[in-house]
């Protein structure tokens, strides 16, 4: 039940791409309305994870829930019938809308239903096969409907699970919020929101080659704004976020690495398409077809990533295989294999290293929050992968662009550069984010394999994670009776992939 959220997310954020040309051909939108009609929803995403989880604290997470199923599935109902841009633009803000506070309220029902750390990782690992399995069976399905209904069909795809999930969810799914909440900061909830949108919009603006006043004013406008958050927030006596979340260091190394590996997987899956379907002559269709063994890879490491312990080793194991699977794109330049061997092979190396760090990041960040703020943690490591996505199309986009120029764009050297400066940034992260671990065990305040943090009212003696044990598969332990519910940050204090 928690998972269709993610699954309609996912996949909604995915099957708009395909109807463009006939949204384009029937409403006649000008170039600013066609901007927002395709990522005006991804926008309001990103740009209301904040605020979404800090509400779903104080009102209930599954009330949160409930409210905005009930806001997408209305919705979707008004962009499948709009008649103009400006209806549809404000149709898909309302769904994106709608979509922010669904990430972050299942992340934290899932933290409070599974306190057992093992099996939270497990329910956290499916919680992230659904936005993969979204992503894939978005165009797929799109395809379908649009080769025979009109282009509105698309927006139609998820009312029949988010009418399911309002039926059957007050009835399966119990309700969680903090017994003593704060008042909601309006203000700082405001502040959020425009920082992270101003942020989004101008990397996106700048890598759709739009102007660079424009872009770098947003840029700069939202990092003001979010500077102001951060400095309000320290100053609350009970803040929206925590500024003490933010300081641990398996936290940090948790927001780094989910951050960077979705800037590899954002950045490489724009120039991927490009290269299958311009250089290699391939339609859509079997375009997307050749990206399931990659998909399959991301469902195995989410298998696998609750038996890896502990998770900061595990977290840098996965970033080397994801580095590794970038690198092996880049033989697509070479006579050693076939062009399609090359990207099928990476892209599953890759999928299988990204699994674990998305699950793992999402789980550690929403364990270090307290209990009552599980909903806006999730939202911070959600956060950060929106951001570090966004970053990812925008920089390695010009940089194909730089180096190979707009008409060599989609070509294999362009792809094998993207791919090759990819590695080398996951590389770098796994270089960062061991000496911070270093620095972390150092201390004595390693990450327990049940996925317990030390430091929050636990003594090492307590909460056992010897920051020199190997990495290892659990496949029996259980989490020592009393250990207190810990949760997954990633969309609603989880997540990622």
């Amino acid at each position: 039940m928690l998972v269709l959220p993610c699954f309609l997310v996912s996949m909604d954020g995915n099957v708009l791409n395909l109807a463009l040309p006939a949204i384009t051909a029937d409403l006649r939108p000008s170039g600013a309305e066609l901007l927002w009609i395709a990522d005006g929803y991804v926008f309001l995403v990103a740009g209301a994870l904040l605020a979404m989880g800090a509400l779903g604290d104080r009102i209930g997470r599954r009330r949160l829930l409930l409210a905005g199923a009930a806001l997408f599935t209305c919705a979707s109902l008004g962009a499948a019938c709009a008649r103009t841009p400006g209806q549809l633009i404000l149709a898909r803000v309302l769904m994106g809308l709608a979509g922010a506070s669904l990430m972050p309220s299942t992340l934290a029902l899932i933290r409070g239903l599974f306190p057992d750390g093992r099996q939270r990782t497990t329910a956290l690992g499916a919680w992230t096969a659904s936005f993969s399995l979204g992503g894939l069976l978005g165009p797929l399905i799109g395809g379908v409907l649009l080769t025979r209904f009109w282009w509105g069909a698309v927006f139609l795809i998820a009312v029949p699970a988010t009418l399911l999930l309002l039926l059957v969810g007050p009835r399966l799914l119990p309700e969680i919020r903090d017994p003593h909440p704060p008042g909601f900061d309006l203000l700082g909830a405001a502040q959020s929101l425009a920082a992270v949108l101003l942020t989004v919009y101008g990397v996106k603006h700048a890598a759709a080659g739009g102007g660079l006043p424009q872009a770098g004013g947003a840029i700069v406008a939202g990092v003001l704004l979010g500077t102001a958050f951060v400095r309000r927030q320290r100053r609350l006596p009970r803040p929206m976020i925590d500024p003490a979340l933010l300081r641990g260091r398996p936290v940090r190394i948790a927001l780094i690495s989910s951050a960077v590996i979705f800037f590899a997987l954002y950045g490489t899956q724009v120039a991927q398409a490009q290269h299958l379907q311009t250089a290699l002559g391939l339609d859509p269709l079997r375009a997307a077809l050749w990206t399931v063994p990659s998909v399959v890879a991301y469902f195995a490491g989410t298998l696998l990533a609750p038996r890896l312990v502990p998770q900061l080793r595990a977290i840098r194991v996965s970033l080397a295989v994801a580095a590794a699977g970038c690198a092996l794109v880049t033989l697509i330049v070479t006579d050693v294999v076939p062009d399609l061997a090359a990207i099928v092979l990476g892209s599953a190396v890759f999928g299988l290293g990204l699994a674990p760090v998305y699950t793992l990041s999402t789980d550690i960040v929403v364990t270090h929050a307290p209990a009552s703020q599980a909903g806006v943690a999730g939202a911070v490591a959600e956060s950060s992968a929106e951001l570090g996505g966004a970053l990812g199309i925008a920089l390695l986009g010009a940089l194909g662009v730089a180096v190979h120029g707009s008409s060599g764009a989609a070509s294999g050297h362009a792809y094998a550069t993207i791919s090759g400066a990819a590695a080398l940034i996951v590389a770098a992260a796994l270089l960062a984010v061991t000496l911070l671990a270093r620095g972390h065990a150092a201390r004595g305040q390693g990450i327990s394999p049940a996925g317990t943090p030390r430091g929050r009212g636990f003594s090492p003696a307590s909460a056992p994670g010897r920051p020199g044990v190997k990495l290892t598969l659990s496949g029996t332990r259980r989490a020592p009776q009393g250990t207190p519910p810990a949760g997954r940050g990633g969309r609603d204090g989880r997540r990622r992939g």
